[in-house]
């Protein structure tokens, strides 16, 4: 993959040739600063509508298992890079809440996976369906395709933020 700046400067590593930063990298810094700014609200909004004392940081666990079913704790926190002892905490709260069980695993007895129980996953897919809605309303003016871009680009950004590669970005 080729990065640019301009036409005529090159950039390297997200720096233009002259040293400053790239004008393109900067305004994805700002709109993604942005964007998730309002989407920690909307967390927030959204978990407060599955329960009152539900967490925002922890709706991204129901969608979670909501898309992939039973998971176990320790593959819950490698997908959304926390430590087990904060993935703990949460699953202990949304527990407590009823919108979770623990069962044990088939492939390993000694190891459990976590579900949404039927309350939790009621309460979560009303909830999504109306944020859904709310996508819809405001892309309504976009193209089908610019729409299933933008879902396909945001999808590889996170893909790449699951790599965690220490050494930095790949080439």
């Amino acid at each position: 993959m080729r990065e640019s700046g301009t036409d005529d400067e090159p950039v390297h590593g997200g720096r233009s040739a002259d040293g400053g930063a790239d004008r393109a990298y900067l305004a994805l810094e700002r709109e993604l600063a942005v964007f998730l700014r309002r989407a920690r609200a909307s967390s927030g909004e959204m978990a407060r509508e599955v329960h009152p004392d539900l967490e925002p940081a922890a709706y991204g666990l129901l969608v979670r298992l909501d898309e992939a079913g039973g998971q176990r704790a320790t593959g819950l926190a490698g997908y959304f890079g926390v430590g087990k002892a904060t993935m703990s905490r949460q699953l202990r709260a949304l527990e407590e809440l009823g919108l979770i069980a623990r069962e044990p695993d088939p492939a390993d007895g000694r190891a459990s996976l976590v579900r949404l129980t039927e309350e939790g996953r009621d309460r979560f897919r009303r909830v999504r369906d109306a944020r859904r809605a709310r996508y819809v309303r405001k892309l309504a003016g976009w193209d089908r395709a610019e729409v299933a871009e933008l879902a396909r680009l945001l999808h590889q950004l996170n893909t790449r933020a699951e790599d965690r590669d220490p050494a930095g970005p790949r080439p």
